[in-house]
């Protein structure tokens, strides 16, 4: 099985390319920082899967067509592709600029999009192939203390999106899922502003703690795998009960 993970430098991205690799996969791993790429590949090797780092931006659709092409060029197919780049900042929407409206979609929305559209092309050819997109449990509730409409919106249109993809692709062979994520002890959540929302998060979540990184591990795999081969156009919510309230 061959897999690329978007947004692979660190956090989940990193996390989900070492449980596929854990799973028996090769995995490519694409992100903007070299560095933090470099460091997920010595990962994945030490899970004993193959890993190809590829530098390069999301929102950029020629990048993300070089990254797919790459893959193909270097093992010759993509089984299954897991969309998890993604941005945030909090802002509440008063004074939320364009820019910052923009920067959410081009990632969020726009750039999961074309990720989709170039890896679905290759795995139409081939037949079959799973796509997984990384969304949130924010595309289902609205977060508190941070104010974040934009991102949370974002998410909800990715939702949607791969719902109307999943019915498009079925026919064609191709399976596309969202996964989403409530809290998830990162290296963004450990930040000092979200540090102090860390009490409120872990109050409002039933199971009471944040997910490490690890517990999404299976989610992923499960849909990438055919144990999940009846399975199109669903969102996995993996978020310690949060969404129940």
């Amino acid at each position: 099985m061959t897999a690329l993970v978007t947004g692979a430098g660190t956090g989940i991205g990193r996390g989900l390319a070492v449980g596929f690799a854990e799973a028996g996969a090769s995995v490519a791993v694409c992100g903007r920082t070299p560095s933090t790429l470099d460091e997920t590949a010595v990962a994945i090797e030490a899970a004993g899967g193959r890993a190809l780092a590829i530098p390069a931006d999301v929102t950029k659709v020629e990048d993300v067509q070089r990254v797919v092409a790459t893959i193909i060029e270097t093992w010759g197919s993509l089984n299954v592709a897991c969309n998890n780049a993604g941005v945030n900042n909090w802002v509440d929407s008063v004074n939320l600029s364009e820019a910052d409206w923009d920067w959410i979609y081009d990632t969020n929305t726009k750039g999961a999009f074309f990720c989709t559209q170039a890896e679905a092309r290759v795995m139409i050819a081939a037949g079959s192939g799973s796509i997984i997109n990384l969304a949130s449990m924010s595309a289902h509730v609205t977060n508190r203390p941070q104010m974040q409409a934009h991102y949370n919106s974002s998410k909800a249109a990715l939702v949607q999106l791969t719902k109307s993809l999943a019915a498009e692709w079925a026919p064609l062979g191709v399976r596309v899922n969202t996964l989403s994520p409530g809290y998830t002890r990162t290296e963004m959540a450990d930040a000092p502003r979200t540090r102090e929302a860390q009490p409120i998060w872990t109050r409002d979540t039933p199971m009471g703690r944040m997910a490490e990184v690890d517990e999404l591990q299976g989610a992923a795999v499960f849909l990438a795998s055919d144990a999940s081969s009846y399975v199109t156009g669903h969102d996995l919510v993996v978020d310690g009960g949060f969404t129940v309230w």
